[in-house]
């Protein structure tokens, strides 16, 4: 469990870049949309092998067992359907005429990685969820029944 906790936190980490949206180099809300989604592939980059890292860390020492939230399970997935429906757009923005700006194929790839940034991020708050609401503690020990 602090595998998939630490995933969420690591995927909606990926926003501390954002701010920093120096590689916006037109005027327009389609070209900050772009700065921004890049900035946050970049800082998912970071943060999400850094918070798996700490995550297997705590799963091999069997700490931190406890099961995820309904709210970060919540916030995580509307933040990844966010994410994906920002970037949709921006894709036929980038494959549109005139197509963005400098390289398309380059902008593609930035874009289709917000996508599916977007849609794992969704697919992670979901389960979050449906763990939580199936009542699955890994804390308890299940003890085997009668055979």
């Amino acid at each position: 469990m602090a595998m998939l906790r630490l995933l969420a936190i690591g995927l909606l980490g990926g926003v501390v870049a954002v701010p920093f949206l120096w590689v916006q180099r037109g005027d327009g809300f389609e070209y900050a949309r772009f700065a921004a989604l890049m900035a946050l592939d970049l800082g998912q980059l970071v943060t999400v092998p850094v918070e798996l890292g700490i995550g297997f860390v705590l799963a091999v020492m069997g700490l931190w067992t406890r099961t995820p939230g309904y709210v970060l399970g919540v916030v995580t997935a509307v933040f990844g359907v966010f994410v994906a429906g920002q970037a949709w757009p921006t894709m036929r923005w980038v494959d549109g005429r005139p197509s963005g700006f400098g390289d398309p194929d380059g902008e593609f790839v930035m874009v289709v990685l917000a996508l599916a940034s977007g849609v794992v991020t969704t697919l992670v708050g979901f389960s979050i969820v449906l763990f939580r609401w199936s009542g699955y503690d890994p804390s308890e020990r299940q003890t085997p029944g009668p055979t």
